[in-house]
């Protein structure tokens, strides 16, 4: 009888990991997770918001496909009835849950969380969601505030709690009732943080002291960013204590000590979704069902913090779009247990530091909107077809190959790729590649450059990364007819890997890229 599915889905995390090589962060049962798993370095979302990254990994399909690139539209109604990774899994006999934020909650998954489609009850959503932006965050005054940063005493807090505490107790709960049931599941399961506000139980800024805290490598806006590339990080400046700092609009900068204590609180809430993360998977131990539950852990898309002079997410740069990803198979990923062993015992961040390595790596550049492929082929599920050019009526495709084929490939294919290849065609398809985009409302920084509506977008930004590059088109677009004019191009960006890893220098008017600009338009 088929797999569990265990899907964890973190809202905002970039892989600040240690098991990504991050060396200040502590994350020991994220680590653990990967020391059993195979981990991606190189996977991308393909839009760096969450309701249009989400409903595209749920439904295997591109942000074009979706036309979603806000969040006021359900896919269904808008695009195309596409059926979803969890209805695929539930028509095929799974029971399908939903806790916390999986589908973004709204108009964009039907103010429903696509229920009953996708899932076999109604989602789970925490009580105390609804107190996220309120103020409750104590400032140095003793007063109250909607503050960004924002470490609390959890006894204080309405209910006592938090919301992701309350969503790893349901998530348990749920697991020991499939347990009892004898039930297959897909289990989906969305944490909040590290989104804003940072707020998290305060004892986790213990984990780091302010000295050890630095600035982003790159902290200034670069001198050949194209302005129609740059995100005016708006959501923060709303918060209380952003606000009191009165920064220009639209580039800044932060002052450097309140820049540390973003990221210091930034770390802090990772390391509490850790703590989260280490108790679910333990209950998986508990329950037995460790040797029979595929887990997924990975996120909507990343955060930049303070990178180029940029904060939050709304770009097409690496940090915005590159997501931890990693796949824990029974049996697959790690030899069968016997019985009763434990994989996942649950580790205090105060005390383990472990430094384990993941069980396998593949620099193979991958995509979000893989997962849906991937996850059939691995449960033994018919890999749903690939989606024809145009595909808005047919219900049940992808635009995400599956990515199992890359489980156990050696590294050494890496460098075949870059070897000289007659026909250009099959060789793209060879060489692995991950599209993202970003919509705009003008070609410079305006209150709504972050998150422009549909009515609104002027601008795409199609990016396309691959191992060695990333190469960047800014093209005008027209939201009536979702048409995109790639002879009218307003800027371009391109940045290699090799000697400009935190993509600072743009080379795109140093050379000639038409081979480029051919990928692009696929």
């Amino acid at each position: 009888d088929g797999m569990n599915v265990l899907f964890i889905v973190v809202d905002d995390l970039r892989p600040v990991l240690g098991c990504y090589g991050d060396k200040l962060v502590k994350s020991p049962n994220i680590d653990q997770l990967a020391s059993q798993s195979i981990v991606f370095s190189n996977a991308y979302a393909q839009q760096a918001v969450c309701a249009p990254s989400r409903v595209s990994f749920l439904t295997g399909r591109r942000p074009d496909t979706t036309r979603l690139y806000d969040f006021y539209s359900y896919w269904r109604v808008h695009a195309g009835n596409y059926s979803t990774m969890p209805q695929y899994f539930k028509e095929n006999g799974y029971v399908t849950l939903s806790v916390g934020k999986v589908f973004h909650p709204g108009v964009s998954s039907n103010y429903s969380d696509d229920y009953p489609y996708s899932w076999s009850i109604p989602p789970f959503h925490p009580s105390t969601e609804k107190y996220e932006n309120d103020k409750t965050c104590r400032g140095k005054d003793g007063k109250l505030y909607a503050n960004l940063v924002c470490p609390v005493d959890v006894t204080e807090m309405p209910s006592g709690t938090l919301p992701d505490i309350q969503s790893t107790e349901e998530a348990i709960r749920l697991l020991n009732v499939m347990k009892t049931n004898k039930e297959k599941f897909f289990l989906a399961v969305g944490y909040h943080k590290p989104h804003i506000p940072l707020r998290y139980p305060q004892e986790f800024l213990k984990l780091y002291p302010l000295e050890n805290i630095t600035l982003a490598p790159d902290p200034w806006v670069p001198e050949k960013l194209p302005s129609v590339a740059y995100n005016p990080w708006t959501d923060i400046r709303q918060r209380d204590d952003v606000k009191a700092l009165n920064v220009s609009f639209p580039y800044g900068p932060l002052p450097d000590d309140f820049q540390r204590q973003i990221r210091q609180s930034y770390y802090a809430a990772v390391s509490y979704l850790d703590v989260q993360v280490g108790l679910l998977l333990n209950a998986l131990d508990d329950a037995g069902l460790s040797n029979s539950t595929t887990v997924v852990f990975t996120a909507d898309h990343g955060w930049s913090l303070g990178e180029h002079g940029e904060w939050a997410k709304y770009s097409n740069f690496d940090v915005a779009t590159r997501v931890p990803l990693m796949f824990y198979v029974p049996g697959m990923t790690t030899s069968s247990r016997s019985q009763g062993e434990r994989i996942f015992p649950y580790l205090d961040p105060f005390s383990h530091v472990l430094g384990l390595v993941p069980q396998g790596q593949s620099k193979k550049v991958v995509e979000l909107v893989s997962l849906f492929s991937t996850l059939a082929e691995l449960a033994g599920l018919q890999v749903p077809p690939a989606c024809p050019e145009t595909s808005f009526h047919v219900a049940l495709c992808t635009e995400g190959e599956s990515i199992v084929r890359y489980f156990n490939a050696s590294e050494e294919k890496v460098e075949e790729e870059r070897d000289g290849c007659a026909d250009t065609y099959r060789c793209f398809n060879e060489e692995s590649v991950a599209f993202s985009q970003y919509p705009r409302p003008a070609d410079t920084p305006q209150w709504n450059s972050d998150k422009p509506k549909l009515k609104d977008i002027r601008i795409m930004g199609y990016s396309m990364r691959t191992v060695d590059y990333r190469y960047t088109v800014w093209v005008r677009f027209y939201p009536n007819n979702f048409s995109a004019n790639f002879e009218d191009i307003h800027a371009g960006e391109l940045y290699m890997v090799e000697t400009d890893p935190n993509q600072d220098y743009n080379i795109y008017n140093n050379i000639s890229h038409g081979v480029l600009f051919k990928k692009i338009l696929g």
